[in-house]
């Protein structure tokens, strides 16, 4: 049976560059990066590189870069030690509601605190609204977080205006990039930004580990106490292998970005184009062309989106209906039902993410097998013609 993977904004397999300079950090490099004997200097100029080499890819100073556990971390952290920190001047922060569930789910333990929270609305492909934006800002608000591409449609927002409107009214901005960092070019500098979170495992790095930039001179909280790791900032023993195979990871992923980006996208393109020409009540989530260049969030009229996935997965094909942190969850899409997709597209939508690995060929044989699939499920589908035209007039 082939096996074919098309959900990699979930994760992505380990890249073997990657894996064999992470190698020696387990063995013979083992040291403690914060000892000052010579394991730990040999420890030390792994974790270096590796900041250096973030720090090149998104346009930063090295010292600028905190490793984390991960992006779930960095977004608690950016969120919760901004808070924190500024609490004295106000406590109002601004989001949307299509964010990560480790941003949505922070912003509701601050509203706990004490904090005001506003969760801005988007349009029908996720954009958030910037009139809307400018009319929640007000003199008690410290931050504001949005999303830089969305992990479930793909969307990419207008970060370098988000970032101009928090800059005129002296905001600080923080943006989660874990599914832009690799797909797009980032330059922390050039788009004004204070704050931002991305994470090894969505560009062929290793779990567990991820990391947050914050702009020299921007004031935050730590929130994990302990020793004196990462300028004082992050406690805990630093995980010396997954931090040096980010580090080549980042590299690997922004050294041949435009080339993967027209690749993916072609491909992602002719498999939209496909779908379109061979399935009925088909339908692209998000923008067009202002999204990631790797994702197809695909609504299919009158089916089942987890039928379709566990279907597929009997094909050896691997999708998901939404994002990997929400997955087992019986709610639909939050994210769906904010753009204003119908109920039943919403149940009905499948993520498809391709790699720069993914191949035509494979592509074909998934149109092939979605062919079959949905032709099978709209035989024994419970809604009825008429309810076949709502879902057209909704569209």
């Amino acid at each position: 049976m082939n096996r074919i993977y098309l959900d990699n904004a979930s994760t992505t397999p380990i890249n073997s560059e990657v894996l064999s300079e992470m190698l020696p950090y387990f063995s013979s490099i083992y040291g403690n990066p914060n000892s000052l004997h010579s394991f730990g200097r040999d420890a030390k100029a792994g974790v270096d590189k590796a900041r250096d080499r973030i720090a090149n890819a998104i346009g930063c100073q090295p010292n600028e870069i905190f490793f984390t556990s991960g992006a779930t971390e960095a977004n608690n952290w950016a969120l919760r030690g901004i808070a924190y920190a500024n609490a004295h001047k106000g406590k109002h922060i601004i989001t949307s509601k299509i964010e990560h569930p480790s941003i949505l789910e922070t912003c509701k333990q601050l509203e706990k605190e004490g904090f005001k929270v506003t969760y801005l609305d988007v349009d029908k492909f996720g954009f958030v609204r910037l009139d809307k934006l400018l009319h929640y800002i007000s003199s008690d608000t410290i931050l504001i977080s949005i999303m830089t591409a969305n992990n479930e449609i793909g969307t990419i927002q207008n970060i370098q205006a988000i970032s101009n409107i928090a800059k005129e009214k002296n905001v600080l901005f923080h943006t989660d990039a874990t599914q832009a960092i690799g797909a797009v070019r980032l330059n922390v500098k050039d788009m004004d930004i204070d704050l931002m979170s991305f994470s090894s495992h969505k560009i062929n790095g290793p779990k567990g580990v991820g990391a947050l930039y914050v702009k020299k001179g921007v004031m935050i909280d730590k929130i994990i106490f302990g020793g004196e790791q990462e300028s004082g900032l992050r406690a805990g023993t630093l995980n010396t292998p997954a931090i040096v195979g980010f580090g080549k990871a980042v590299e690997l992923a922004t050294r041949d970005i435009i080339a993967n980006a027209k690749k993916v996208s072609s491909l992602r393109n002719y498999f939209i184009r496909e779908l379109e020409n061979k399935i009925e009540m088909v339908y692209l989530n998000g923008h067009s062309i202002q999204r990631l260049p790797n994702n197809a969030s695909i609504s299919f009229g009158m089916v089942d989106g987890e039928s379709i996935m566990f279907l597929l997965d009997m094909e050896g094909i691997a999708v998901s209906t939404g994002s990997a942190c929400s997955s087992g969850s019986t709610k639909p899409s939050y994210v769906l039902e904010a753009i204003g997709l119908p109920a039943d597209l919403v149940q009905g939508t499948v993520r498809f993410s391709l790699s720069k690995s993914t191949t035509k060929e494979e592509i074909d044989f998934v149109v092939e097998k979605l062919e079959e699939i949905v032709k099978r499920l709209r035989k024994i589908s419970p809604i009825t013609k008429a309810q076949v035209g709502k879902i057209k007039g909704d569209m």
